[in-house]
């Protein structure tokens, strides 16, 4: 019900009040954990059981392979960004919350919180596809446990085997890129309406590029909501991908700040 003291502030719904409003720190943190939610379920899911689903019987792949995967992640966001983020921001991920509060776009008093709300949404995510995973042919669960349940990884864990200077390289280039994207299209004077489009498909080019190197995390939540699934060798690595999307996040942050947000001297 509207708060506005207007005589007519409870009209029929055609002509209810569109005043905004400030959403609680309920909300903004249920809508982060929302958000991150979709976009965990929509990437690991995709990876455990269209990516490689097998052939039809004329031998044409059923799977949909790194490109469904890449996409299913940059559509999940684009969906979360114009759903929760009028709410929220629409981070739904650790590192773009300290990106932004490194940029000086959010409060660093508002991180911890946030930071929890994705963590806890990106694992619910995971235990409910372990759930699905439970009902489905028998050892599938064990089989996609013992393939890292979709985990980040250097060395064995790497679709191309690729090491873990790799994947440092990977997380900390790709992940200030996407920083750069998201500060770009969400300046206050230089941004565009179709933000989200923009983070969305930017998040899918990275995608493309680095799951063969390390899975591409670029999201602490993500790496953590699989690992906790994959297994002891998945945990072991786990703090690659919680420490190096930070660090790229946190460059590209204080970087664009200085570069671009500055004063303009006569």
């Amino acid at each position: 019900m509207s708060n506005d003291p207007r005589p007519d502030a409870a009209l029929a719904p055609t002509q209810l009040d569109h005043t905004p409003t400030t959403p609680s720190t309920f909300a903004t943190l249920a809508a982060e954990a929302f958000g991150t939610f979709l976009l965990v379920i929509a990437v690991v899911s995709t990876a455990l059981f269209a990516a490689d689903f097998g052939q039809s019987t004329n031998g044409t792949s059923l799977g949909v392979g790194f490109v469904g995967v890449a996409l299913a992640v940059g559509l999940a966001v684009v969906a979360g960004a114009y759903t929760f983020g009028p709410i929220s921001g629409g981070h739904f991920n650790p590192a773009v919350t300290l990106g932004l509060a490194a940029a000086g776009r959010f409060p660093w008093r508002g991180v911890i919180g946030y930071v929890i709300a994705q963590l806890v949404g990106g694992v619910v995510a995971t235990s409910v596809i372990v759930l699905i995973g439970a009902f489905g042919t028998d050892g599938w669960l064990s089989a996609a446990q013992s393939g890292g349940f979709a985990s980040n990884g250097y060395g064995e864990l790497s679709p191309g085997g690729f090491g873990i200077g790799a994947a440092i390289v990977a997380e900390i280039v790709f992940t200030a890129l996407f920083l750069f994207v998201i500060l770009g299209v969400t300046h206050a004077t230089r941004g565009t309406k179709l933000a989200g489009l923009a983070i969305g498909l930017t998040l899918t080019v990275a995608h493309l590029a680095i799951i063969p190197i390390d899975n591409a995390s670029l999201n602490p939540a993500r790496s953590l909501a699989s690992a906790v699934y994959g297994g002891g060798e998945a945990l072991s690595q786990l703090w690659v991908f919680v420490v190096f999307p930070i660090v790229g996040a946190l460059i590209a942050g204080f970087v664009y700040r200085f570069l671009f947000d500055g004063t303009k001297k006569a």
